[in-house]
Formats: structure tokens, C-alpha cells, sequence
């Protein structure tokens, strides 16, 4: 790799890792429902989330015996007291290793009760086998030493799962969104991206006091409760004569032209420019999407690593829409530099990072080839432009070419 595409490799880790978290959810919610950034106007309104802590959110399920909750995408298991990583997988029947690096867990550590531990592939059991959880031993002290808080523990927890029924069928309502947690978020700037109020996010994921969040770690983002009613709040009245002074028309800030006066031609408007023909590299004409930016690929696609491409571009370079669609969300990183998602036919998700001067607004309806943004400026100044099938990010060449 060059030194260019080392330096944008630097520049942008922290965008390009928040910008899976907003697709993510993005993907499994229906176009125009979700405000990523709480603003709807990112030139003009403040930051106001008093509608998220106004908002009435549903209870967590309740997990059957074992301590899962099914849904139909996933299924998460729920640690009860005194847990370790072991003592829910020996319980759910998968692997202690696989559950603790699935859920970026350094090892067979403790767990809060009512942590909510994400299963990297869907078990089944039957009724009886939900019945009751797997007995468990201390995590520390000689070998097979039970103390007595690990014991009452137990106690509670057997009797909790036997009053549980077996989950046969996932929890009535929507299924919520799983968030992976990357390096630099925390608890409130996932209940901020997600609109959802903090305590809210903690309860359903068994945070502890201090609401810490770990990379590599699932949260499920609490739904809406549609049987509670949300608070009504009162809309503000501007009193009369303090709102935005009126203009001055036209007609008193210039004079009317004399009677005898010629009128001007009509000015010619020049025929519009083909903008899919500005692509940087020739697209086949079959081609899904054209190239949003011209440049040169100063950063390949490596899963995981970097979930798109980066195309250097001199700053102000306007950025084009890949293909036509909605503009899905406008949100921003932790630098406050804008990150754009247009939605595509198919469930198909386009993002544009490392852009300013957006053009377009949340809802929009962009063409083919049309100017969205401007390119960043910075050393070296490029363009991230990722595509998502759903959830999981793919090569962009195979849509380019």
C-alpha cells in the first residue's frame, strides 16, 4: 500500500467502524421510520432528544428456562447470577470458546446478571431440556468449590426457569435491532444514534452502574411499547411579532421597468450533462452502480478491515449517487463529519463518508449520477463509499464493474 492509502486508512478508522452500526440498523427498519442523528435538519435544528426520553418503550422479553430469547433472525441468551461465559454455554449447548469470541469477551470471565450474551448460531431444545438450567460451580477457588452466594444464586435462578415456559415461538412485537458495539462507541452515543433513552438500552442489556460497553459486544436496542401511549407534549407558541421579520417584496427594493422598456431575451439553458459519464473508471454499461467520485483507489475492500473502498479526490469534488434511491439517513461520526446511506431496490445500501456540503435531506429522492455532497477536505482528502447487501457489507467492484 502506498503512503496515501495509509495515511486515509488512519484518518478514518473511527468513521468507517461507526458506520457499520448505522447500516446495521438501517437495514432491519423500513425506510423514513428512524432519525439516526435526532436532528431532521442538519443545518438548522439543535440536538433534541427530549422525544426519545419522552418515548414509552416495551419490557425484554423473558427468556425461557434455559435463558434464551428466540426471535426469528437471532437468538440471545440472558447470563443469570454468578454466571460465567461456561455456565451459559454448557447451558444453551454451544462451545465456551466460540460464545466468549462470538461476544468479543476476553475469556471464561463472570457475568452481570441479565447480561445478554448474542449465540453465534441457533440451538434448539425441547421442553424438558428448558425446564431447568445446567447446575454451576464457583469460578474461583479450588476445583468444585461452591460458595454460598454461588449457591442461593442457584436456588433463585432454578426456580425463576422453572416458572419460565419454554420459548417455542419468538416474543410477540418487532424484533428489536442487534447492535455490535465498535471501539470509541459507548452507551450513550448508542442510545443517541438509536433515539432510545440510556436506562432504557441498560435494562435490556443487564449494563452495570457505570453503563460500560465493550468492543464486539451485542446490545439489543429496545422497541417501542405500542400498548403504553407516549407522553403528549405541548407544541411552543410564538407570540405575535417575535417570530422571522417579513421581507421586503421585490417590487419596493427595485424600481418597475419603464413602459418603453424591451424586454430581455430568454436566457438558453444548456442541455443537462450525462452525469454517469463522470464516473472515475469506464463502467460497463450493465454495471449496477457508477464510481461517485473520480480517482484512484488508494484503499481496497478487506472484510471487516475496511468495508469499502477509498477514492482520492481532490477536495470538493462533488459526490455522486451510485444509483438511484432514498436517502435513508444523514448521520455523523465522532468528529461530527456527515455520513450518508442512500437506500437502493433490493435492500441494497450505499454509504458516502469523508463528505461535506451534503445537498440532499433525509427522504429525498436522488437520480443516478446526482450530486449529494462535496469530498472533505484533508491529508490526503478521499471518499469511503461502501455497499451493504442487508446487514453484512460486500465488495463494491463486483456493483462497478
Amino acid at each position: 500500500m502506498d503512503e496515501d492509502g495509509q495515511m486515509a486508512g488512519r484518518g478514518t478508522v473511527t468513521r468507517a467502524l461507526l458506520i457499520g452500526g448505522a447500516t446495521l440498523a438501517l437495514a432491519a427498519c423500513e425506510p423514513g421510520k428512524l432519525d439516526f442523528d435526532l436532528r431532521n435538519d442538519l443545518s438548522r435544528a439543535p440536538l433534541d432528544t427530549t422525544d426519545a426520553a419522552m418515548a414509552s418503550f416495551a419490557d425484554r422479553p423473558e427468556p425461557d428456562g434455559r435463558g434464551i430469547i428466540s426471535y426469528e433472525g437471532y437468538q440471545v441468551a440472558v447470563a443469570q447470577r454468578g454466571d460465567t461465559v461456561g455456565d451459559v454455554a454448557a447451558r444453551v449447548g454451544v462451545p465456551a470458546s466460540e460464545l466468549a469470541t462470538y461476544n468479543g469477551l476476553p475469556g471464561n470471565v463472570p457475568l452481570r446478571n441479565g447480561e445478554v450474551l448474542a449465540l453465534p448460531r441457533r440451538v434448539t431444545a425441547t421442553a424438558s431440556q428448558t425446564a431447568a438450567a445446567a447446575p454451576r460451580t464457583a469460578s474461583t477457588g479450588a476445583p468444585g468449590a461452591v460458595d454460598v452466594t454461588t449457591l442461593a444464586g442457584n436456588a433463585i435462578d432454578r426456580s425463576d426457569a422453572a416458572a419460565r415456559p419454554a420459548a417455542a415461538t419468538p416474543p410477540a412485537g418487532d424484533e428489536p435491532v442487534r447492535h455490535k458495539v465498535v471501539r470509541g462507541e459507548t452507551a450513550y452515543s448508542i442510545a443517541r444514534l438509536y433515539g432510545v433513552p440510556v436506562k432504557a438500552l441498560a435494562e435490556w442489556n443487564g449494563l452495570g452502574t457505570d453503563l460500560s460497553v465493550r468492543e464486539g459486544q451485542y446490545l439489543l436496542i429496545p422497541v417501542a411499547d405500542g400498548e403504553k401511549p407516549a407522553p403528549q407534549r405541548v407544541a411552543a407558541v410564538t407570540p405575535p411579532g417575535a417570530g422571522t421579520p417579513t421581507p421586503t417584496p421585490p417590487s419596493a427594493a427595485e424600481p418597475l421597468p419603464a413602459e418603453d422598456a424591451k424586454p430581455l431575451p430568454p436566457k438558453e439553458t444548456p442541455p443537462s450533462p450525462d452525469l454517469s459519464k463522470q464516473a472515475t473508471q469506464a463502467s460497463a454499461s450493465d454495471a449496477r452502480m457508477i464510481y461517485p467520485v473520480q480517482g484512484k483507489v488508494i484503499r481496497a475492500y478487506v472484510k471487516k478491515k475496511n468495508d469499502g473502498i477509498d477514492i482520492g479526490a481532490p477536495a470538493g469534488t462533488p459526490v455522486r449517487a451510485a444509483d438511484g434511491g432514498l436517502v435513508a439517513a444523514i448521520t455523523r461520526d465522532t468528529e461530527g463529519v456527515p455520513i450518508l446511506v442512500l437506500r437502493h431496490d433490493g435492500n441494497v445500501l450505499t454509504v458516502y463518508a469523508g463528505v461535506d456540503n451534503v445537498a440532499v435531506n433525509k427522504g429525498d429522492r436522488v437520480k443516478r449520477g446526482q450530486e449529494i455532497a462535496r469530498v472533505r477536505a484533508g491529508d490526503p482528502s478521499f471518499l469511503h463509499f461502501e455497499v451493504r447487501e442487508g446487514f453484512e457489507s460486500v465488495d463494491p467492484n463486483p456493483y462497478l464493474e
